[in-house]
């Protein structure tokens, strides 16, 4: 009789104890089973407005690519400074590490992961961990690791401690025998680089999780990201983000894909503002877990054309790189996001004519301050 007692004291706290500071009491998801009907209303931690105590936590992986640094400091506009954790296995930048909270994460190791969590009282985890498509393709083992393998740490992480998981996807995604203008959100992928093949996997597995475990996962396809603030990172639409580069400090560019490529794009300002609304989105208005989502669709030599009317004297040629060119002509010339739009609002800003303003604006400014210096 004391075993029996003993045992049914032990039930009654796990019943009684939340699963995280946010949720209603549940038994861990593992053991539930559940499908779509049997996740619970309450399930959903979306707020339009967050008061100091119930503001989410936030964990962002591979914070010092692309997009990381950026996606921390609007998120700290939002939730403030002290909410947003920054993290990478290399060492940040001295303006970025005294920006806000940063500590080293490698998401191939489980337990340090899984102590991140933990220590800091996780809610919200960005996973940006990838090698894009031009650098996988160079050292396919190690994408392989990072993107898959990581991904199953973060996947069983979020999981087992009930975070609301974003994970990006991007043009990647498509191969050569899906549509290409536009490319709906559902349709044959079948994509030829490890990069997309990984950006699939994780697709799927984040939809499997959310049907099985019941885990927010939450994932947008982007486009080729421009960016002002950060050196491209190996991608096949980077040339978008050099030619400003070069634009300002030498008049000219070599682009390394064909005049006519259609590749679709959106300025980072939109992506980051798309991620926070979808992570904000009630689940209830979710008809998927991935969704595309666009603003613009340009060739180099259109890009090109924009440019001149503010830099007169700028001259393009091309050396077309064959690895980079049969990716490109593998991926989308166009997003069809209608559903982003439809279910959640989704409208982006930026058109080709304020893209090339803005990026030349910044280089402008950030060159003449150089050339002062």
């Amino acid at each position: 009789m004391p075993v029996v007692w003993m045992l049914r004291r032990v039930a009654s706290r796990l019943l009684q104890r939340p699963a995280c500071g946010c949720q209603a009491p549940v038994l861990p998801s593992r053991f539930l089973g559940t499908s779509p009907q049997q996740i619970p209303a309450d399930a959903n931690f979306h707020s339009t407005s967050f008061s100091e105590a119930d503001q989410p936590r936030v964990l962002i992986t591979g914070g010092l690519g692309q997009l990381g640094v950026g996606l921390a400091s609007f998120l700290r506009k939002r939730f403030g400074k002290d909410n947003v954790i920054l993290s990478d296995i290399r060492k940040p930048p001295e303006h970025v590490f005294l920006s806000g909270p940063f500590i080293y994460s490698d998401i191939l190791d489980y337990k340090n992961l899984r102590e991140i969590v933990v220590n800091n009282r996780v809610t919200w985890l960005f996973h940006y961990s990838a090698l894009l498509s031009a650098v996988g393709e160079a050292n396919v083992s190690l994408a392989r690791a990072v993107n898959i393998t990581g991904l199953h740490n973060v996947l069983d992480v979020a999981e087992e401690h009930g975070l609301r998981l974003f994970v990006p996807s991007t043009i990647g995604a498509f191969g050569p025998t899906s549509p290409r203008n536009p490319t709906p959100d559902l349709c044959i992928q079948r994509p030829r680089t490890i990069y997309g093949v990984s950006k699939v996997h994780a697709e799927l597995m984040g939809e499997y999780y959310y049907y099985r475990y019941g885990l927010d996962f939450r994932c947008l396809r982007y486009p080729g990201i421009i960016s002002a603030d950060s050196q491209p990172g190996g991608g096949t639409t980077d040339y978008a983000v050099q030619i400003f580069h070069d634009a300002v400090k030498h008049g000219r560019f070599e682009c390394n894909l064909e005049p006519n490529t259609r590749l679709p794009m959106m300025y980072i300002d939109d992506c980051l503002r798309a991620t926070l609304e979808v992570m904000e989105a009630p689940a209830e208005s979710l008809s998927m877990r991935t969704y595309n989502v666009n603003a613009m669709s340009f060739t180099p030599a259109e890009l090109a054309q924009e440019v001149l009317k503010h830099v007169p004297e700028f001259q393009i040629t091309y050396n077309v790189d064959p690895v980079r060119q049969a990716i490109a002509d593998s991926w989308p010339m166009n997003f069809d996001d209608s559903n982003a739009r439809k279910d959640w609002g989704w409208k982006h800003d930026f058109d080709l004519p304020e893209l090339v303003t803005t990026m030349l604006n910044f280089h402008g400014s950030e060159s003449r301050v150089a050339q002062a210096n």
